[in-house]
């Protein structure tokens, strides 16, 4: 498949992003935590599709050139994402989705006003489907209003976390590393630590690359984590060498889930606490204060069930 040309997102996107976002959405809570010493963490779980990925799709949608029908493809947050801001919008939205999705996520897509499909049997598959339906193509990470709107995550940090910060979240395609790191190359003194599947570290392979290379992709039960990037992506050149890559195995991912319900009460996703479980078992090195974007809690209540058996 021949590379779309996508360009890369400056700091005027993440302002449009910012205003799009901010005139919809509340700033999701940022709660102390025990995790680590002055520990944040930021609770994406608050958004009223559940994850985080309700910001680029709103930032996406209101980019787009007037009446201009969108299509994307969504392993299922990015799809709620852009449902809901068709909703909000009016916008002409069509969502493609693998057959093996979250069929909590796939059902509620199709409770907005979407055309909803359904196609192959992984995201891959689903991504080079939806490539080739009319419109404008929105990916859930390779899109320049998307990674603004992923970044809209730090401008809320402004306001609730001062001084020098570690930042910690999961990395699929990179959309929401890559925002983050636009944030914290205006604000200063932040580091970012992305944190990707065990299974799947396509980001990270690529930004050591210089380039969008290929790996191989394993099973995982974070469904928001795996699959490789779309040729030309740019969110490795975004996130570019400031940024740490790390991974987590599922059993460490099972382990942050239990370990955010004993002690938060709280229910995320596999992909959800990648972050948590990179802390837990010591993968990440802490300079300042850190926060955990805990970015979604879309899961089956028998996957969810499954997970917090010891």
């Amino acid at each position: 498949m021949t590379a779309r040309q996508v360009r890369v997102p400056g700091s005027l996107d993440l302002e449009l992003a910012w205003e799009a976002v901010s005139g919809v959405l509340a700033p999701t809570p940022a709660v102390p935590s025990g995790l680590a010493p002055d520990a944040l963490l930021k609770l994406e779980t608050f958004q009223p599709t559940g994850s985080f990925k309700v910001r680029g799709a709103l930032a996406a949608v209101a980019a787009l050139p007037d009446g201009a029908p969108a299509v994307t493809a969504s392993a299922g947050n990015h799809g709620l994402g852009m449902g809901y801001a068709a909703a909000r919008s009016g916008a002409d939205v069509t969502v493609v989705v693998s057959r093996r999705a979250s069929e909590v996520k796939v059902d509620r897509i199709g409770a907005f006003p979407v055309r909803l499909v359904l196609h192959g049997d992984t995201y891959d598959e689903a991504e080079a489907h939806a490539m080739t339906l009319p419109g404008h193509y929105v990916s859930p990470y390779n899109d320049p209003a998307v990674i603004a709107g992923q970044g809209t995550i730090g401008r809320e940090l402004d306001a609730q976390a001062d001084g020098p910060l570690t930042v910690i979240a999961p990395v699929g395609g990179g959309g929401l590393l890559a925002g983050l790191s636009m944030w914290a190359r205006e604000r200063g003194g932040v580091r970012i630590v992305g944190v990707e599947s065990a299974v799947s570290r396509g980001v990270s392979a690529s930004v050591a690359a210089g380039r969008v290379v290929e790996v191989e992709v394993g099973e995982t039960f974070a469904d928001g984590l795996p699959g490789n990037l779309e040729a030309g992506c740019v969110t490795p050149e975004v996130i570019g060498a400031d940024a740490t890559l790390t991974a987590v195995t599922d059993a460490e991912i099972r382990t942050a889930l239990r370990w955010l319900f004993a002690e938060h009460g709280l229910v995320a996703e596999g992909a959800g606490a990648a972050g948590v479980a990179a802390v837990l078992a010591g993968k990440v090195e802490i300079t300042g204060r850190p926060v955990v974007v805990v970015s979604g809690r879309n899961i089956t209540v028998p996957a969810y069930a499954d997970a917090l058996r010891p």
